[in-house]
């Protein structure tokens, strides 16, 4: 564990918490619009560091809303440990993905699968670079550097994607 004692995840939720209060269901949606171009976080991770947070006093319950939702808030002792959290080395990359491991054994493919691996990888890659550049697009329109930023990565990335994929080998 980090020096400030939260793993990626929950600091990704505390930096989002900063926005204010939000329930597990509102902190996974901001994820999803805010982060998951480069960073993904799963329901069950958050729901798995949120009483973790509560339990630390870096996040204190709401009361209950509706379908007994539960809000969590960010305390002054969680935005001390965000701010430790920003100012640690990030550490190394981490690559995971899924088509490249296929790819590496590509021999036992058949011909069909290949083509079809690439066509897939081409088409969500396609399509995740022009929903990224909107949100690039919306992030500068609203005076958000630092988000259009971030996303920029996602940008450079899945423009990284499809170039390496015409120079895979077919077969």
């Amino acid at each position: 564990m980090a020096e400030s004692g939260v793993n990626p995840t929950a600091a990704a939720l505390l930096g989002l918490l900063h926005d204010g209060p939000m329930t597990g269901g509102q902190l996974m949606a901001a994820a999803e619009r805010r982060l998951a171009p480069y960073w993904s976080m799963t329901r069950s991770q958050v729901y798995r560091e949120l009483p973790v947070l509560a339990e630390k006093g870096l996040v204190r319950l709401g009361k209950p809303g509706p379908r007994m939702s539960q809000p969590y808030a960010i305390t002054a002792s969680g935005k001390r440990t965000f701010s430790r959290w920003l100012a640690e080395n990030p550490g190394k990359d981490t690559i995971r993905n899924p088509i490249a491991l296929r790819i590496a054994f590509g021999n036992l493919h058949s011909a069909s699968q290949l083509k079809n691996l690439y066509a897939s990888a081409n088409e969500y890659h396609t399509e995740a670079l022009a929903a990224v550049r909107e949100q690039v697009k919306n992030a500068k329109k609203e005076g958000d550097s630092y988000d259009a930023s971030a996303l920029e990565f996602a940008v450079a990335y899945h423009k990284a994607a499809l170039s390496w994929l015409k120079t895979a080998p077919v077969g």
